[in-house]
């Protein structure tokens, strides 16, 4: 269903029954990232799953500001009101786990648990950040230029996402096909206006999060592993799973076990 949120048309998948949780989606993803996930929850829980800003059947502006993090995020709680949900438990993936963390920074009292998937707080380096917004806005203006496939076929070949290569080809294709639905101005402006290097550090302010929290890591992904074991260190209630014979995308290329990960979470007391 459409539902417009702060003058946005957002596209939300909706399904199952209970208490509510909130998915969000990784750059170039979209709410279909998690069909492998929802026959596992919605027995139990009623999902949320939107296509964030500039991703899937969500409008995607010309204007890069819109896409900022302060104002992705506070088109989630409006979102929330809209639907006359007031709590939710929270699981979003790389960028859209950078998203969940500003949210659950920004409104505590709507996140009732917090899982992270292959996540990061950003960057706390000025020169790093500085670097990382040069590449973003590069990579930007490349997929308006070259256009959508060509970014894709760009994309797939980053060494964030060589646990990719031994997924069935169905599998693979499935997944080039979700990317493939993108349009340049929508993943253009995601880089310019939310990418890692814009969006503000946020490891000073991890100890505010108090909710229980699961960081969720492939073994293969060694810089995310090391991400999440500092997390780990200055958050007070959280716990770090480390998923083998699994790279950046747990939720695709180990779909059963990420499940029974995060369903084990979520029926914690």
């Amino acid at each position: 269903m459409n539902i417009t949120i702060n003058n946005l048309r957002m596209h939300v998948h909706l399904a199952g029954s209970g208490p509510p949780l909130l998915l969000l989606h990784g750059f170039t993803g979209s709410a279909a990232t998690w069909e492998p996930l929802l026959p596992h929850v919605t027995p139990r829980r009623r999902v949320i799953a939107p296509d964030l800003i500039g991703h899937g059947g969500s409008d995607a502006p010309t204007d890069p500001a819109r896409y900022r993090m302060e104002r992705c995020v506070a088109d989630l709680p409006a979102l929330l009101d809209a639907l006359e949900v007031a709590q939710v438990d929270l699981l979003g993936y790389s960028m859209g786990g950078r998203v969940a963390l500003h949210l659950a920074l920004a409104a505590p009292q709507r996140v009732r648990r917090l899982l992270l998937e292959s996540a990061s707080p950003g960057l706390d380096d000025p020169a790093e950040r500085a670097a990382r917004v040069q590449s973003d806005n590069d990579l930007a203006d490349a997929i308006e230029r070259d256009g959508i496939a060509a970014f894709v076929a760009h994309w797939e070949r980053l060494p964030l996402f060589a646990g990719q290569a031994t997924l069935p080809p169905a599998v693979r294709e499935k997944q080039r096909a979700q990317r493939l639905r993108n349009r340049p101005v929508g993943l253009a402006n995601s880089l310019r206006g939310m990418g890692t290097g814009q969006q503000a550090s946020l490891w000073e302010r991890l100890p505010e999060l108090t909710m229980p929290m699961r960081l969720l890591v492939g073994a293969q992904d060694r810089k995310y592993c090391n991400i999440a074991q500092r997390m780990k260190q200055v958050l007070p209630n959280a716990q770090v799973s480390v998923m083998a014979e699994a790279g950046h995308t747990i939720h695709l290329e180990q779909p059963d076990r990420f499940a029974q990960l995060v369903g084990d979470f979520l029926a914690e007391p």
